[in-house]
């Protein structure tokens, strides 16, 4: 019999928080160090003939930080002092980060409101829908209302896969092995649907990635 080593056990609130923020901070850190990279070009008194290349990627870099940190408002926080949100301005959260990927994303979301719960869930589910396509591919996100919200995420090219780190997340299990930062986000979305009363499911084919979420609506 082989000896298999036991799981992690699941994060508590503040081991939670800390995967969290280093998710965060790996995520700002790249934007971050090209403005940083391109400032330090403006001052180059060696470097002027490629001030416009700094300019250009300070101003990149920037839209890019901007984008990061309004998504993690909703995906992760509490946002501003906003009860709800409109499918249309999570759209644009969405489109903001997800703008220049390989993959690209058709929005086909109700464009009522959604409690935070229902944005949170959704703009997550809508990003690892997209990164379920590493070498592009589609991705259409949509919701359906009845008795309960239907979120549904659909990846759909030639390389769409979740990584283990992910399926585990997504099944609310701790990760064995691997990286945490791949399996966070995958888990908070998890924690966020079951916490609000839903479920989450996941179903892989070659070359399909498919994610709904059934809750209250």
């Amino acid at each position: 019999m082989t000896d298999t080593a036991p799981a992690s056990p699941l994060p508590d609130g503040q081991a939670l928080a800390a995967l969290i923020a280093g998710k965060l901070c790996h995520d700002f850190i790249s934007p971050a160090g090209a403005i940083s990279s391109g400032l330090d070009l403006l001052k180059d008194p060696t470097a002027q003939d490629m001030r416009d290349d700094a300019m250009g990627l300070i101003e990149a870099s920037a839209r890019k930080m901007v984008a990061l940190v309004a998504f993690a408002r909703v995906a992760f926080g509490a946002s501003t002092s906003a009860e709800r949100f409109s499918g249309a301005e999570l759209g644009e959260l969405v489109a903001g980060l997800t703008e220049g990927g390989r993959a690209t994303l058709e929005w086909r979301a109700d464009s009522g409101d959604y409690s935070k719960a229902q944005a949170r869930t959704l703009v997550n589910l809508a990003y690892l829908t997209a990164a379920a396509l590493p070498s592009g591919g589609a991705a259409v996100i949509s919701t359906r209302r009845s008795e309960t919200l239907e979120i549904s995420g659909v990846a759909e090219g030639a390389r769409a896969r979740l990584k283990p780190e992910a399926v585990a997340g997504l099944a609310g299990r701790p990760l064995a092995e691997g990286l945490p930062g791949q399996w966070i986000q995958p888990y908070w979305l998890w924690l966020t649907a079951r916490d609000a009363g839903g479920s989450l499911a996941v179903e892989t084919d070659e070359g399909r990635v498919a994610l709904t979420v059934h809750m209250p609506n």
